[in-house]
């Protein structure tokens, strides 16, 4: 899935927003942006999957971390067709 893929989802847009904020749990991210579990958790793999978010265990529950700075730049490129990237991971 490309970036333009990954952040072309208003829910996806609205999990990484409250994310931003803090790291939160499957459930709270469920009740702030209203949607059920299987569609949260399909939304927040993608992302995990496009190494944007990681997730780890507390207790019974599984929180999720903003771990990649996401900027959505499109602009056009030389034979004028958009092009939207995340910037590159920190290798240090």
């Amino acid at each position: 899935m490309d970036s333009l893929d990954v952040l072309g989802s208003k829910p996806r847009l609205e999990l990484l927003r409250l994310l931003s904020r803090r790291d939160m749990y499957v459930s709270e991210l469920m009740e702030e942006v209203g949607m059920d579990g299987k569609t949260a958790t399909h939304h927040l793999d993608i992302l995990t999957d496009a190494d944007i978010l990681r997730s780890y265990k507390d207790g019974r529950r599984r929180y999720y971390t903003l771990v990649r700075e996401v900027r959505l730049e499109i602009t056009p490129s030389p034979n004028r067709r958009f092009v939207a990237r995340f910037p590159s991971p920190d290798k240090s």
